[in-house]
C-alpha cells in the first residue's frame, strides 16, 4: 500500500482524484487511537486487501480544523474509503486490522 501525506486541501483533493482507491487517515499527534491505528495500518501494508490501494495521511494540525469539519468529520481518528471520488466507508475510532480489511472487501 502507497504512502502519501496530504498537507492541504488541495493536496487533499488531488489525491482523491488522481487514484483509484484511496484509503484516507485523519489523525493528530495527540491522540492515542491515532497511534493504535498506525499500527493497525502498518499491519496490513503487504495485505492483498489493500493492493492497489493509497493511504493518504490527513494531520489535523496541518490541514487545520475547518477544512476538517467542512467534511463533516467529528473525531480522529476517522479513516474514509474514497472509490473513483466518492466516499464509500467512513470509519470512526480506532479499527483493527480485520476491521479495515472488511470494510476495504465490502466496497
Amino acid at each position: 500500500m502507497q504512502t502519501l501525506h496530504a498537507a492541504t486541501p488541495e493536496a487533499y483533493h488531488a489525491a482523491l482524484r488522481d487514484y483509484a482507491t484511496v484509503l484516507v487517515d485523519f489523525h493528530k499527534d495527540d491522540c492515542p487511537g491515532c497511534r493504535m491505528l498506525d499500527l493497525s495500518l502498518a499491519s496490513l501494508a503487504d495485505a492483498p486487501a489493500t493492493e492497489g490501494v493509497v493511504l493518504l495521511k490527513v494531520k489535523l494540525e496541518t490541514i487545520g480544523e475547518v477544512f476538517f469539519r467542512s467534511l463533516g468529520l467529528r473525531q480522529t481518528p476517522t479513516l474514509l474509503l474514497v472509490r473513483d471520488g466518492h466516499e464509500v466507508a467512513r470509519l470512526a475510532g480506532f479499527q483493527s486490522p480485520q476491521q479495515i480489511t472488511d470494510a476495504l472487501e465490502k466496497r
